[in-house]
């Protein structure tokens, strides 16, 4: 038996009896299993739609799993309207409390879901976000369409730029006139999404509707401080004191926005070279090999072409999630969607983690109720745990065959890092007080901890996708940081260092923290990993490295 088998077991063991401190518990009752063979079967609809929808000009024709859109949409209507009825019934007082969690992550996952599966595909389109008849969820559509049908238009030099391509030059291109004018495509984007930052705007219009939508449920922010377990209003004093170590460490040279990037990557921008598109998955595949997953062999489904249509995002998602059926576990099948024409460090770093959610799906190994990741904080930050290494010296000298010194290379992640965290401060604040002017606050924020000149003319701010789609989603990027550091330190503390690889990395982390998804809350989870709460201490001390490194 190899290790990922033993994997496998051993995670299918922990998850069956609770967890390794949570003593043996009976099986879920004969409805409840129903139900959630049910639930699997309506998980398996989505992805399927999700997967045809990604690229229907691949599967439109033939569909997948033997049926085509139409015959999953019904599918999941079917399901749905099953669950709705059989989970609104009771189950009985003799459930476990591991049953009655899987009722409530089944029912909360039912009722926020659609009568009609969506993908990540653009709906609406961007001209509707000027509408001011529309529910909210249809006026952030229509602004989330902006980013594909503007976003990724972009004219420069006699060439159409995705947004993803656009923010990679702006770290290569050596002529500070020629960045501005790259920097200045955003226009229509900004425009379409804020106008002329009148209170009116259609992003100043939305922010507010989302900010008294929060007030009756949870919003992304109030779930990524239970989380980490800490008061909502803590949140911002956690994010200032980051962005200030970095003011702190990170020189007081003032610069120019579109010249930020630029500076950051300065120290990386040699290995860039050595980084092409077709090159990417191979580097990719190779790591994650040297950590234990093998990717190919997991049937990871890639979809890294530009078209017309795509998500602008990169994303990953579930297209069939793994279950057990006469005691075989029937696999999970992910895929990987991104949008390449250029390469650089940066984007591989993007890849790698979009293949960080993909190997913490692929090590789920528990009941269809909890296979899902868990809190978005914890799987965003999980997600960078492996594509941080991409920036240590010892990852490029292996895969690269060169290295830069380590104090350019931490100043080109932790750079781009603070941008995030930058921007989770901004969306808190945004959601916090939603009639502040995003412009001037954008400003106010990268002055004074990024020392970027002000230009408040210019909504700058607006070229992340989720700030539109989900207020408040940033926070699990900006304040991910934390974890992901606090994780990285542990694994290494208690594995080893992984820069380079380590075979056991997988597995281990499949048995400690992965394989039981959501069977526990995600904040026991991290804390019974981490033997404490999380800390910033682990992401403060990296950004000390900044300064401390080559002096």
């Amino acid at each position: 038996m190899n290790q990922v088998q033993r994997f496998f077991c051993v995670a299918l063991a922990l998850c069956a009896a609770g967890g390794p401190a949570v003593a043996a518990r009976p099986p879920a009752t004969p409805d409840l299993a129903a139900l959630e063979s049910t639930y699997a079967d309506f998980n398996d609809a989505a992805g399927a739609v999700g997967l045809i929808d990604s690229d229907p000009a691949r599967y439109s024709a033939e569909g997948y799993g033997g049926r085509n859109r139409d015959g999953w949409a019904q599918l999941y209507r079917t399901t749905r309207a099953q669950l709705l009825t059989g989970l609104a019934r009771g189950q009985g007082s003799a459930l476990s409390a591991a049953d009655r969690r899987a009722l409530t992550l089944m029912r909360e996952a039912v009722r926020d879901s659609s009568a009609t599966p969506e993908s990540l595909a653009p709906a609406g389109h961007c001209a509707d976000a000027a509408r001011r008849d529309l529910p909210l969820h249809s006026h952030q559509h229509a602004l989330y369409a902006c980013f594909a049908e503007l976003g990724n238009q972009l004219r420069f030099e006699n060439a159409t730029l995705s947004r993803v391509d656009a923010l990679g030059l702006l770290a290569s291109i050596p002529e500070a006139e020629r960045r501005k004018t790259l920097f200045l495509t955003f226009e229509p984007l900004w425009h379409a999404l804020n106008g002329n930052d009148e209170p009116d705007s259609p992003y100043r219009r939305m922010i507010r509707r989302a900010a008294a939508q929060f007030r009756h449920r949870p919003s992304p922010v109030g779930i990524a401080a239970r989380t980490i377990g800490v008061p909502s209003g803590d949140l911002e004093g956690w994010l200032e004191r980051v962005l200030d170590t970095w003011r702190q460490v990170s020189g007081d040279s003032d610069m120019e926005p579109w010249d930020y990037r630029f500076r950051v990557d300065a120290g990386v921008r040699t290995l860039n070279k050595l980084i092409t598109v077709a090159r990417m998955r191979e580097l990719n595949q190779r790591f994650y090999l040297d950590l234990g997953a093998d990717l190919d062999a997991l049937h990871v489904i890639y979809d890294l072409e530009p078209r017309a249509g795509k998500a602008p995002l990169a994303y990953t998602d579930f297209v069939v999630r793994g279950r057990e059926h006469m005691g075989v576990w029937q696999p999970t099948i992910v895929r990987v969607s991104a949008s390449y024409t250029h390469a650089g460090l940066g984007e591989l770093n993007e890849l790698v983690h979009e293949n960080g959610h993909a190997v913490h799906m692929l090590a789920l190994r528990t009941r269809p109720a909890f296979m899902d990741l868990g809190d978005p904080l914890f799987y965003e930050a999980f997600a960078d745990v492996p594509s941080w290494s991409v920036y240590e010296p010892a990852w490029q000298q292996k895969y690269l065959g060169r290295s830069v010194d380590e104090r350019g290379s931490l100043r080109a992640l932790y750079g781009g890092v603070m941008l995030d965290v930058a921007w989770a401060l901004f969306d808190v604040r945004m959601l916090r007080v939603p009639t502040t002017d995003p412009n001037r606050l954008w400003s106010d924020i990268t002055q004074h901890y990024l020392h970027i000149r002000p230009h408040p003319q210019y909504s700058w701010w607006a070229v992340r996708v989720q700030l539109v789609d989900v207020p408040g989603y940033m926070v699990n990027y900006g304040l991910g940081s934390l974890i992901t550091a606090d994780l990285r330190q542990r694994i290494a503390q208690e594995l080893g260092p992984f820069e380079t690889g380590d075979p056991r990395w997988f597995a281990w982390l499949g048995e400690r923290l992965l394989a039981c998804g959501e069977e526990h809350p995600t904040p026991q989870l991290l804390q019974a990993f981490l033997g404490r709460p999380v800390s910033p201490a682990a992401l403060l001390g990296q950004l000390r490295r900044v300064a401390m490194t080559g002096q």
